[in-house]
């Protein structure tokens, strides 16, 4: 089965295309059982010397999380309301990582997921559990402007 590309925003740090600071990440849902990424940190985004500051890592597990519920519906728009992170490891700078999340359970109002971080060669990194809840009306509402934004970017864009 071939890997199809999911939307991406304008501006979300983790997945804006337009953003100058942000990570420009592209997910893949493979079928119906989750998503892919692959992501090299930047240096500018360090903790400690060569490695990956922690709340990077968080934003990329809890984007991940997110993704894994868009799977088949684009427009599944969710917030996390919880995310649980366990590091197993440094994460390191400047080296292709592998993000994949899945969905665990999507009802109408609330969905969980899982996320891992993993180096190239399969360690894990760091993985999270996520609580996530529908959008609230007046994010959605905000979110209109943004929907000529919101699309699958062509790979050589970015």
């Amino acid at each position: 089965m071939r890997a199809s590309l999911q939307p991406n925003s304008r501006m979300c740090f983790v997945c804006g295309m337009q953003n100058p600071v942000g990570l420009k990440v592209r997910f893949y849902e493979e079928g119906a059982d989750g998503v892919r990424a692959e992501v090299v940190i930047p240096e500018v985004y360090q903790g400690y010397p060569g490695v990956a500051h922690g709340g990077i890592v968080a934003a990329l597990l809890d984007e991940a999380a997110g993704r894994a519920l868009m799977i088949g519906d684009p427009m599944r728009f969710m917030v996390t309301a919880q995310l649980r992170v366990r590091y197993h490891r440094p994460v390191p700078m400047g080296q292709p990582l592998v993000l994949t999340a899945r969905p665990l359970r999507i009802g109408s109002r609330v969905a969980r997921a899982q996320a891992t971080l993993h180096l190239h060669d399969g360690t894990l990194c760091a993985e999270a559990e996520a609580i996530l809840i529908r959008v609230p009306a007046e994010i959605q509402a905000a979110f209109e402007a943004e929907r000529p934004f919101w699309r699958v970017y062509p790979e050589e864009s970015g």
